[in-house]
């Protein structure tokens, strides 16, 4: 059986992007990037973000799995321009950075 939850991830699973960096300029200027530590699910970060989960939120953010971007990030971002994995969960843009291809 499908749940709405289910229905909720599969959305955001579909609105995911690859993004760069100039592109979420304008969104950090706002105060509306949300960055996901690697290692952690973009799309289950933005499902409990989506639901109201402020339980799991408030943990995520204590632990650091989850943090709103800072000046620091955004210096280093545009020094180094990476590629990021994004979703809209409004009004906050999630952002992960894309694991570099290895050469082959």
């Amino acid at each position: 059986m499908t749940t709405p939850s289910d229905l909720l991830r599969a959305k955001l699973n579909l609105e995911t992007a690859q993004l760069g960096w100039s592109e979420l300029e304008r969104h950090f200027a706002r105060g509306d990037v949300i960055k996901v530590a690697a290692g952690v699910d973009l799309i289950d970060a933005a499902l409990h973000m989506a639901e109201n989960d402020a339980a799991t939120v408030q943990e995520w953010l204590a632990d650091g799995r989850i943090a709103c971007a800072e000046l620091a990030d955004a210096e280093d971002w545009h020094a180094r321009q990476p590629m990021f994995w994004a979703v809209v969960v409004a009004p906050w843009v999630l952002v992960q950075e894309a694991l570099k291809k290895l050469d082959s």
